[in-house]
């Protein structure tokens, strides 16, 4: 199956982007020689989308980074576009959070503005004695992505430091998809070793950072910028997510721990047993066929990895023995896992 027909069959409606990271892609582009009119008719991106702010699709950006990483052969595009970027492209954004009076406040700025650039995204603020801050999709399956993810989390690490105007370090950073290989210049970034396959996408700073201030605090702009940043968000749709993507993320997290079970995913979503399966049987699904088509989504992406042993593949997809995938994979596809790899390896180097 390809991969924007499962996207198309699992939204009943479509996220928009500002397409920061998608635009910074096609800078990286040129600055290799490398024509991206193929990459953006793969992605979904129509070339008049590029001129209209908010007229790019979420799942297109993600879809082209995918591509741009492929095509440059860049694991970490997503780190790359972030490391170095002005900050105030971030538009309004920027100026309502560097503007505020301490790093927390700023942080709040973003938690209630972030969808004004993309409106997948869900920012969330916690405060006791760590400051964390958590990042996540609404009408977007979340595995289907790295790049996007890894972009904003290091760009909003990078906007802390500036606001404040040192290399504060988290004191953690979380991914809830997986890598592997080496994590060194991953680490040398963050000024921390992130944790891949975690529950949640989360950064975590010590407590007192919180309250630092911002060395361009201004509440004349400040106070100017929040009421542009309410009058825009007034305009926007809410960022509600189609339940189908709300199960599957919901299910992600669980795969690893063999734990995705429609009675854990019903609980964890504040529903009983019975209300899932009716809500489900209104959109005409079942629990087990969206297991079913998410794990062989996940599986087509596993194996083109090919560092990923198929033991840990199967693990990563909630199966008790490589076997069982291996059953699984040639009921999907016909073939077996090492079958589709060097068919798909032997395509990508054509």
């Amino acid at each position: 199956m390809e991969q924007n027909q499962t996207i198309s069959q699992t939204l009943t409606a479509t996220p928009r982007t500002a397409g920061l990271a998608l635009r910074l892609a096609l800078a990286e582009l040129k600055r290799r020689h490398i024509d991206p009119a193929r990459l953006l008719s793969q992605a979904g991106v129509p070339a008049a989308a590029l001129a209209d702010r908010l007229g790019i699709s979420v799942i297109s950006q993600i879809n082209f980074l995918e591509l741009v990483s492929r095509a440059t052969k860049d694991d970490w595009i997503g780190l790359t576009l972030a490391r170095d970027f002005d900050l105030r492209e971030l538009s309004m954004l920027y100026y309502a959070a560097a503007s505020s009076y301490q790093l927390g406040d700023a942080v709040k700025r973003l938690e209630r503005y972030a969808r004004l650039g993309n409106e997948a995204l869900m920012v969330r603020l916690s405060k006791g004695k760590l400051f964390s801050v958590s990042i996540s999709y609404t009408g977007v399956p979340r595995h289907l992505d790295r790049h996007q993810m890894e972009f904003l989390t290091f760009a909003f690490v990078r906007l802390c430091r500036e606001l404040v105007g040192r290399r504060i370090a988290p004191v953690s950073v979380k991914f809830a998809h997986h890598r592997s290989g080496e994590l060194v210049e991953i680490q040398r970034l963050f000024g921390c070793l992130p944790e891949f396959g975690a529950s949640v996408d989360e950064v975590c700073f010590d407590g007192e950072v919180f309250d630092m201030p911002l060395i361009n605090a201004d509440p004349f702009l400040n106070e100017l910028m929040v009421r542009n940043c309410e009058e825009a968000i007034a305009q926007r749709p809410s960022n509600v997510s189609p339940f189908r993507t709300l199960v599957e993320n919901t299910i992600a997290p669980l795969l690893p721990h063999a734990d995705a079970q429609a009675k854990t995913v019903a609980r964890q979503l504040g529903l009983s047993e019975r209300t899932f399966a009716r809500r489900l049987a209104m959109e005409g699904l079942s629990f087990g066929e969206i297991l079913d088509d998410f794990r062989r989504e996940q599986a087509e992406r596993y194996l083109e990895d090919q560092r990923l042993p198929v033991s840990k593949i199967a693990w990563l997809l909630g199966f008790q023995q490589p076997s069982s995938f291996s059953h699984a994979w040639r009921r999907w596809t016909g073939k077996n896992p090492s079958e589709f790899r060097k068919a798909r390896a032997h395509a990508l180097a054509n």
